[in-house]
């Protein structure tokens, strides 16, 4: 059995696959999800589960370089992080419009869809390497 957190053997694999500057969105659950990534949906129902702990468990297994979030999800949460993204250490994400992440996501290596209900709550890694 793995020592890491991230249990789920898909997104495991997915992540361990990555190159350097390869993109990983985990969205909400009405991110659409464009033909070509690799979908991996662990919505259950609403809310579960949340973007932020998908995120907290990813950002244990895999390096990122920066990543980027949708302006309308600071505009919604009066400029400022949502809470969802707690978890980012590092520099602040970079922000672009909603529809310029949902563009960005057609060339991510997989989409991961959660329960979260949260308007705008996606995000999409950039991997970094470990050197």
């Amino acid at each position: 059995m793995k020592r890491t957190p991230l249990l789920h053997a898909e997104l495991s694999q997915v992540i361990a696959a990555l190159g350097h500057g390869d993109t990983l969105l985990i969205g909400d659950a009405g991110m659409p999800v464009p033909a070509g990534p690799r979908r991996i949906d662990l919505a259950l129902t609403p809310g579960i589960p949340s973007v932020a702990d998908v995120l907290k468990t990813v950002l244990q297994e895999m390096q990122v370089e920066r990543a980027v979030i949708a302006s309308e999800a600071l505009q919604r949460n009066g400029g400022r992080l949502p809470d969802w993204c707690a978890s980012l250490s590092g520099p602040a994400p970079q922000a672009v419009s909603h529809e310029e992440l949902k563009r960005l996501s057609a060339s991510a290596k997989a989409v991961v869809r959660t329960g979260e209900f949260t308007p705008y709550a996606n995000i999409l890694l950039v991997a970094g390497v470990v050197f």
